[in-house]
C-alpha cells in the first residue's frame, strides 16, 4: 500500500522557547484555536433565521510539564513576570517522526507564563516530581506541515 499515511506518535516532540535552552518537556497540551460565531440579522433579511458571522479568534493557553530539576529557568521567567516585567517570548512546538526529523512546526507569538505549578509530593510513590507552566499567547502559525 504505497499511498498509506500512518499518523505520527504523540510522544516525539520538542518545545523551543526563546532564551530557554535546557527545557525538555514530558507533555504539552492546549494547542487549539477557536472562533466564536456571531448571530446577525438585518431588517431586510427574508425568513426567521439568523446569519452566522465569524467572530474574534482566540487561543487556548499552552500547558507544559516536565520533571523538575535544579534548572530553574522556567521559574525565573514566571518570577520576572510576577515582579512586573513583561517578558514575552516566541515558542515553537515541533512534532517529529520516528527518525527524529521535523514534520510539523507550530509557532506561537508573544508567550508569557500565566501560571507555574510545582510538583505534588507523595512519600509512598516512585513517580517523578513534575512542574508545569501555563502560557498565554497571541497567535499560532504553522511553519511547516
Amino acid at each position: 500500500m504505497p499511498d498509506r499515511l500512518d499518523p505520527f506518535g504523540q510522544y516525539n516532540f520538542r518545545v523551543e522557547i526563546d532564551g530557554i535552552t535546557r527545557a525538555g518537556f514530558k507533555e504539552c497540551s492546549g494547542l487549539e484555536t477557536m472562533q466564536d460565531a456571531t448571530d446577525y440579522r438585518e431588517g431586510t433579511d427574508l425568513g426567521l433565521t439568523m446569519r452566522k458571522l465569524p467572530g474574534l479568534i482566540s487561543y487556548s493557553n499552552i500547558t507544559l510539564g516536565r520533571g523538575i530539576t535544579t534548572d530553574h529557568e522556567l521559574w525565573d521567567w514566571r518570577r520576572q513576570l510576577m515582579s512586573g516585567t513583561a517578558d514575552r517570548r516566541n515558542l515553537s512546538i515541533v512534532l517529529m517522526d520516528d527518525a527524529g526529523n521535523d514534520v510539523i512546526r507550530w509557532n506561537l507569538r508573544n508567550c508569557w507564563p500565566t501560571k507555574w505549578s510545582g510538583p505534588s509530593f507523595d512519600a509512598t510513590s516512585n513517580e517523578v516530581a513534575i512542574e508545569s507552566l501555563e502560557l498565554a499567547h497571541e497567535g499560532v502559525e504553522v511553519d511547516t506541515w
